[in-house]
């Protein structure tokens, strides 16, 4: 289930907006606990959608405001922030909010110590072994957060017109598409979460401004194999097959890059190991599986590519002399031929939805724009329109919830899920780590990250490391196995020792016996942004217990179920 982007509105409804005596600060009261908080020398503020923040037509919740020389009070049943006009931008000096926590006064002012936050996530896994540095995230045991919007990119409007992308400028509306750099780079733009220990709270209401987490299709939280392995069709069969006669389920078939011809960045299918990608979707079909391709566009698309031609045409460059299509994510023409040319026709066959393996790098040619923040945007707007059969001229979409599977690419990508979180190592210490790093991304929004399972490099796992990895997965958000191209990187569950197979299997089929509880939860993250995998000072924020080091390893599986996945090794001796 997507949100319809028609309950959006960036511009807030003018009872929530309050002025400065000095018209250079503005706040804007998103809810009794959230408010914006806009700085500009000018008296010039921004209106349009940001990244993150595309809907401030809240319902306006009760304050009052006081205005005392150039002071300027507002108060609401939860905050109380004060604002003295001195000439200057938001500092310790001018601006303060205070709110109660327990039985204490919480002040606030800008420039304050925010290590008590309680992290958020990161990009990627890539390369990592144990533990990693992860982004704030928006609650604190102090009970302020602070984000702090004012280099974001802004949303142009955009209209659609029989399936077409045509893009037009517009400061407000309904509907936005392509992102510009903000006109001023001096304006501040906060937004500050003072939400106590209600971690809850504090997530509900940012999906109120940020867009809600969307309700991913149920078959996503089934069994999902993946290796990157250079197979065959008939290859793929066989492995289904195995998978049936040792009673495994499987819901979803990953086919990493080698499906396409040679290189890093593909659309041809390769006519050596899928001589009939037709033939081989409708197989998939009818066996009850959903498949996904990996996708690496930072190479553009090249004159072996079966669409090259039109590519071309379709970019304004001549075929005969033009080697290569570069990639370029903010060339309108550019993004128009990537879905038309690229995507749809593979959709048609049977292609169910997309991985976004990351290759392009961080900067683009509009200033301040991660390429993965705006491929992840862009593939999620393109499913999402298409579910209106009257814009799809494939058929493919219709009627079908929209799913990313790609890494995080900042604030406001909770919108865009399903999480791959890259190639970490296959490690006891990748264990440990995984269960508090994926429930700490709750604290963003990030519900649903998908881990390598097993560990991706350098691919051999211990037996008891991968069936400890299996049962930690079926009590995460997704159950995907994964591994390098290293031949003894084993990740069928039938080929380790009987021990842990059967322990393994059992976990599988638990999976699925928990599947309508799972799915319940998920809705319960669209309806009120509470995450499947929660850490336990959501649930027992007073207790110091909830934020030890020694617990960081346990968290709650939905509301009914604490989860203490082992994630260390067991005395060889006692095999305890």
């Amino acid at each position: 289930m997507a949100e319809s982007r028609n309950s959006w509105d960036p511009i807030a409804d003018e009872r929530a907006v309050v002025v400065s005596s000095c018209g250079h600060a503005r706040f804007t009261v998103l809810t009794d606990r959230l408010v914006r908080l806009e700085y500009s020398a000018a008296g010039a503020f921004e209106d349009r959608a940001s990244q993150a923040f595309v809907n401030r037509r809240t319902t306006v919740p009760a304050f009052r405001v006081e205005r005392v020389g150039k002071g300027t009070r507002i108060i609401t049943d939860r905050l109380r922030l004060f604002f003295t006009s001195d000439g200057k931008a938001f500092h310790s000096g001018n601006l303060r909010v205070e709110f109660g926590l327990n039985d204490r006064r919480i002040v606030w002012s800008p420039g304050m110590d925010a290590s008590a936050n309680l992290g958020g996530t990161t990009r990627t896994l890539d390369n990592v072994d144990g533990s990693c540095a992860v982004e704030p995230g928006l609650v604190s045991r102090d009970g302020w957060a602070v984000v702090d919007d004012s280099r974001s990119l802004v949303f142009q409007q955009w209209k659609v017109d029989s399936g077409q992308w045509t893009v037009e400028r517009g400061d407000g509306g309904l509907d936005w598409d392509w992102l510009a750099v903000r006109e001023s780079t001096e304006t501040l733009d906060w937004y500050f979460f003072g939400f106590g220990h209600d971690c809850t709270g504090a997530l509900g209401d940012f999906t109120k401004v940020a867009g809600k987490v969307p309700l991913p299709p149920r078959y996503v939280f089934g069994s999902w194999w993946s290796r990157y392995w250079a197979y065959s069709d008939e290859e793929l069969k066989t492995l289904v097959g195995e998978f049936r006669e040792h009673d495994v389920p499987l819901d979803v078939l990953v086919i990493d890059m080698d499906w396409h011809l040679d290189g890093w960045t593909g659309y041809t299918w390769s006519k050596q190991y899928f001589p009939d990608p037709d033939g081989f979707l409708r197989w998939t079909d009818q066996h009850g599986l959903q498949v996904t391709l990996n996708l690496h566009p930072a190479d553009g698309v090249g004159r072996h590519e079966s669409m090259f031609a039109e590519m071309c045409r379709a970019v304004g460059r001549d075929p005969l002399t033009t080697e290569f299509v570069p990639f370029d994510c903010t060339d309108r023409r550019f993004v128009r031929a990537y879905f038309e040319l690229l995507h749809w026709p593979l959709e048609k066959q049977g292609v169910d939805f997309w991985w976004m393996d990351w290759q392009q790098g961080t900067k683009t040619n509009t200033p301040g724009l991660d390429p993965l923040w705006w491929l992840n945007h862009l593939h999620w707007k393109d499913l999402e329109l298409r579910q209106d059969a009257s814009l799809d001229p494939t058929g493919a979409r219709r009627g079908r919830r929209p799913l990313v599977f790609s890494r995080w690419g900042g604030l406001g990508n909770h919108r865009y899920p399903i999480g791959f979180s890259g190639d970490t190592y296959s490690t006891w210490a990748s264990l440990a780590w995984q269960p508090r790093f994926t429930a700490m991304a709750g604290n963003v929004g990030y519900a649903y990250w998908s881990h390598d399972i097993g560990g991706h490099q350098p691919g051999p796992v211990d037996p008891e490391l991968y069936a400890r990895w299996i049962q930690y997965g079926v009590l995460s958000p997704i159950l995907r196995t994964h591994t390098s191209k290293n031949p003894q990187g084993e990740r069928r569950i039938w080929a380790s020792p009987e021990r842990e197979f059967k322990a393994m299997r059992e976990a599988f089929l638990l999976r699925y016996r928990l599947l309508p509880y799972i799915y319940t939860a998920a809705r319960r993250t669209y309806d009120d942004a509470i995450p499947l995998c929660q850490p336990l000072y959501f649930h027992w924020p007073e207790a110091d217990e909830a934020y030890d080091e020694r617990f960081a390893h346990q968290y709650m599986f939905g509301d009914g179920l604490l989860a203490a996945p082992i994630v260390s090794a067991s005395d060889k001796a006692s095999r305890a």
